[in-house]
């Protein structure tokens, strides 16, 4: 791991020899109009920057008296932080002087260090997301500085600006090749002399929004901040050509106008992300942002976005992942969560994923992916999807989704779905049943392991004459919120759910299964390690053609209809 970390941060001769090449002709004198900062960072974030906590990719070096580059990165993502330049944002939104000279000394210490071509940074996506934040941050990167500083400011946006133009192609499809569009974009929207570059650039981001964002304003990884993502630089590009009295493509405008209310029906009554497939909730207010700038209708369409279903009620929201796993190259960060849900009251986070362990290394991204990592049934040791020989990080044997049906009452909307995730390997198909009462206050499940078929049934009693007749081991998990406080309650019955809301939320089950409160982690960008939580289990095994198992969960009779939940303290970066 070190050598190949070593060997990659040396730089390979093609990257020099495309900035050589990038090199050669006029440089920009400067921009045609003053740039805005539109990247959103964080103060807490860019404070601890200024101390010397250097905390990215989940690792953080606490190093006062060294620079950013003299850091060596603990791995590839790490270095692909530092190089992507998103701190930035982070030292533009604390934005004092001891800030901008860190960010002035870092750009030039960049340009020194690296600007020949040498480092890992020097790929189509990690340059496009570097030019944009340095054309955002331009004025707090420029303010005091002299005329060589200024000199090289220019110099290196212009080589960057060109390699773009040669290599965006080399990016893979999808985020990677949206970041080195948009650079490309603003790049050549921004400096002087780069009006050539323009019209290609504007056509083949229109061509990429087209051939990536479905029908339905869905991305292929089913990663609802990835699509976030996709969606800010759709704006940022928009709002840039704009501003700057080009047309924005028609293709261009209509992925935003898709992607703008499935990002609606992803999004949690707290304003945050349905975390799947490697997501997060997203940076707080980010959401919010991006959906005003887009200036799209409000509409939040009915059925499944992006295959997920979201339910609502009162102050609550679910939703549910009601699709396959994706697979190629787009499934490298896919989870085994098929049918699994969240839920969120008011501003308050309940039932949860754990979330992406990537952050957290290897082991921890493994776990994050495999089913009991979610809150949905997992038969014991065997996730829904599995990988497949051969196929590396990639769910190849997937749950297929065998039925969804949504329900509109009197008394609230409901689901029912169905996946074949363990057809093959135990005979049963696991159907799911969810309803949300019209006032949000109640949840009303079942989960069942069943053998549809002829074939499913002989397979799973050939496994039942495996276990003895003992039956197939399973539990149901719900993985609760860190801030949620749980207890059980009623003789060991129930589970009692305090939020910080001032909510109280009862979990109670048919008595077909054993109910337990176990520990679980909840996976979170931004922190050094895992927080610890809780999760309710309940367990059983599938001794029968058909086992059901039912539970509610409900707010506490004693619960107001409206709570003022006012209490919502602002969290530091955590180290």
């Amino acid at each position: 791991m070190a050598q190949g970390m070593a060997s990659a941060q040396s730089g390979g001769w093609r990257s020099r020899l495309a900035v050589w090449r990038a090199s050669r002709g006029p440089v920009a004198a400067g921009f045609t109009s003053a740039p805005e900062p539109r990247s959103i960072g964080l103060f807490a974030k860019g404070r601890q920057l200024v101390a010397g906590n250097y905390l990215f990719a989940g690792h953080v070096v606490v190093a006062p008296e060294a620079g950013l580059w003299d850091i060596a990165p603990p791995d590839m993502d790490y270095a692909a932080e530092m190089q992507g330049f998103a701190w930035l944002d982070d030292l533009a939104a604390l934005g004092d002087a001891a800030a901008r000279e860190k960010a002035q000394v870092w750009m030039q210490g960049w340009i020194t260090r690296y600007g020949g071509g040498k480092g890992t940074g020097w790929t189509p996506d990690l340059t496009g997301r570097r030019v944009i934040r340095m054309i955002h941050h331009a004025l707090f990167l420029l303010n005091g500085a002299d005329r060589h500083e200024t000199e090289r400011f220019y110099a290196t946006l212009t080589v960057q600006t060109r390699y773009l133009a040669r290599h965006w192609p080399q990016a893979a499809p999808g985020l990677p090749r949206f970041e080195a569009l948009t650079g490309l974009v603003y790049a050549g929207l921004s400096l002087l002399a780069m009006d050539a570059l323009i019209g290609p650039a504007v056509e083949a981001l229109a061509a990429e929004a087209a051939r990536e964002i479905d029908e339905k304003g869905g991305i292929t990884s089913r990663n609802p901040e990835e699509l976030l993502e996709v969606f800010t630089l759709l704006n940022w590009a928009a709002r840039a050509l704009s501003e700057s009295g080009h047309q924005v493509p028609a293709a261009h405008v209509s992925a935003i106008e898709r992607i703008a209310p499935t990002l609606r029906a992803l999004r949690h009554a707290d304003g945050g992300l349905a975390r799947f497939h490697g997501g997060g909730k997203g940076l707080e207010g980010r959401l919010d942002h991006a959906l005003a700038n887009a200036g799209v209708k409000p509409n939040l369409p009915r059925g499944m976005s992006m295959g997920f279903l979201r339910l609502s009620g009162g102050r609550t929201t679910i939703i549910i992942d009601t699709a396959s796993p994706p697979g190629g190259a787009a499934g490298r960060s896919a989870h085994a969560s098929t049918l699994a849900f969240e839920v969120t009251s008011g501003r308050r986070p309940l039932i949860v994923n754990c979330g992406s362990g990537a952050p957290f290394g290897t082991e921890w991204r493994l776990a994050g992916r495999a089913t009991p990592s979610h809150s949905v049934l997992a038969i014991e040791g065997t996730s829904s999807s599995r990988f497949g020989a051969g196929q590396g990080d990639v769910l190849s044997d997937r749950a297929n989704v065998i039925t969804v049906r949504q329900m509109e009452t009197e008394n609230g909307d409901g689901v029912h779905a169905a996946h074949d995730g363990w057809a093959q390997t135990h005979g049963l198909t696991h159907a799911r049943d969810l309803a949300l009462s019209a006032d949000g206050r109640k949840i009303m499940g079942a989960d069942t392991l069943i053998a549809l078929s002829q074939q499913g049934r002989a397979r799973f009693e050939a496994v039942l004459r495996a276990t003895q007749l003992q039956g197939v081991p399973f539990a149901i998990r719900f993985h609760l919120h860190p801030d949620a406080d749980a207890a059980l309650d009623m003789g060991g019955n129930a589970v009692s759910i305090a939020l910080k809301s001032g909510e109280i939320w009862v979990f109670r089950h048919d008595g077909r299964a054993r109910l337990a409160l176990e520990q679980s982690v909840y996976l979170e960008k931004g922190r050094l390690k895992p927080r610890a939580t809780k999760q309710i289990v309940l367990s059983a095994h599938a001794a029968e053609i058909e086992t059901r198992i039912g539970w509610t969960l409900a707010k506490a009779q004693d619960t107001p209809l409206a709570i003022r939940d006012l209490d919502r303290e602002e969290l530091p970066v955590p180290l």
